[in-house]
């Protein structure tokens, strides 16, 4: 198991810890909107407190007991996995580990803690709209978007989306690889055959000076730049349809009078008004920009963007729109067109949350994962460090 850096942080992670499996594989946070047989999967929300605990375990669950894994607890998360703050006035909010005084992100904010502070080896998230890569880069550790629909999903909140995979949190790419392995049906690591051509994301609207640092470490290895010109329609897109079917997921519950906290309340009750029009939109922007992905693909073996377009916010700027919309302006793309993509964290040289992106082919997850392990190999700029 890792070194514990900062047990306290560590603690604040969890909802409740437990050890399950009696393997003495790597020890494992899973975010608690993934069903544990006999365990209530409360969502992080007061609406799902007290729901029956669950009949089964989730598939992913099964899979890693399988591995050998030992599942030590489960992880706080941004209520109902509809934000990226991770800020939870219900269940409280996980402390940032190595930014205390920034937003820990979300939605998988607590498993993203749970790795931060030494407190597992891996953990378990989702990820609809950026909610495993977004906390990965905003606590300072690597996150995997897999190929959507590579991972079952079955046991996971909520029950139906077009959007939403599962993914791993860890401190390097061997425990990716390793998590990776357990959770992923054929997945096995491979070897590079050649130094990877990575396309450059034409930046069409421009990022924070220090945004940009993490991709000059690898200026190197870049071999031109990639337009995506798509980018801002996929991104508003992706958020029509996650809105869509979050308030699908929440309904019965919404109109029951479920206590949801305010903010959520208010924004299911926003997604009503998104019309079968709007969905029909989205829907031919899905096919489009993935077309787009797809063809800018064939000409490098993968894409690289910035992690964030500005620093993570202070805690006392969580609730302010500006700040945090624009958090997941190069990650929720790939949620609506389904490529694998993962988060390599490298503070800026003045110590805030940075790092990048790195984009494949779909279903070539193994070899998103080598290219990434070469980075962290070549580049100190990548390795995660203690603190």
């Amino acid at each position: 198991m890792t070194t514990l850096s900062d047990p306290k942080a560590g603690d604040t992670a969890f909802v409740s810890t437990f050890s399950l499996g009696a393997g003495d594989g790597p020890t494992v946070a899973v975010k608690d909107c993934i069903d544990i047989a006999g365990m209530v999967t409360r969502c992080g929300s007061a609406a799902y407190a007290d729901f029956a605990p669950a009949a089964q375990h989730a598939a992913v669950i099964e899979r890693l007991l399988s591995a050998g894994c030992r599942i030590v607890g489960k992880a706080r998360m941004h209520e109902i996995a509809y934000g990226m703050t991770g800020v939870n006035a219900f269940e409280g909010t996980p402390v940032n580990p190595r930014w205390r005084d920034r937003i820990p992100g979300g939605s998988s904010s607590g498993s993203a803690v749970a790795v931060a502070a030494g407190a597992v080896d891996f953990a378990i998230g989702t990820d609809t709209g950026g909610s495993v890569r977004q906390p990965a880069i905003c606590c300072g550790v690597i996150g995997l978007k897999p190929t959507f629909g590579s991972i079952d999903r079955t046991g996971a909140l909520p029950a139906e989306s077009s959007l939403d995979c599962i993914g791993p949190f860890a401190r390097d790419m061997t425990m990716i690889e390793r998590a990776m392995t357990a959770i992923a049906p054929g997945f096995a690591p491979v070897a590079l055959d050649h130094a990877p051509r990575l396309g450059k994301l034409n930046l069409e609207v421009g990022i924070a000076p220090e945004m940009g640092e993490a991709l000059d470490a690898i200026a190197d290895a870049t071999a031109g730049t990639v337009t995506l010109s798509g980018m801002d329609d996929a991104f508003k897109a992706a958020m029509t349809i996650i809105a869509r079917e979050t308030l699908a997921a929440n309904l019965a519950l919404l109109d029951a009078g479920a206590p949801f906290g305010d903010d959520i309340k208010a924004r299911l009750e926003g997604a009503r008004a998104v019309s079968d029009a709007q969905l029909e939109a989205a829907e031919a922007v899905r096919r489009t920009f993935t077309a787009e992905v797809d063809a800018a693909l064939e000409t490098v073996d993968a894409i690289v963007t910035p992690a964030l377009p500005s620093p993570s916010p202070l805690l006392s700027d969580a609730h302010d729109p500006n700040k945090v919309l624009p958090l997941t302006r190069f990650l929720r793309p790939f949620n609506l067109s389904g490529h694998p993509a993962i988060i390599l964290p490298a503070p800026t040289s003045g110590g805030l949350p940075s790092g990048v992106q790195i984009i494949a082919r779909r279903g070539e997850d193994a070899r998103l994962c080598a290219i990434a392990r070469r980075f962290c190999q070549t580049h100190s700029t990548f390795q995660v460090k203690d603190y």
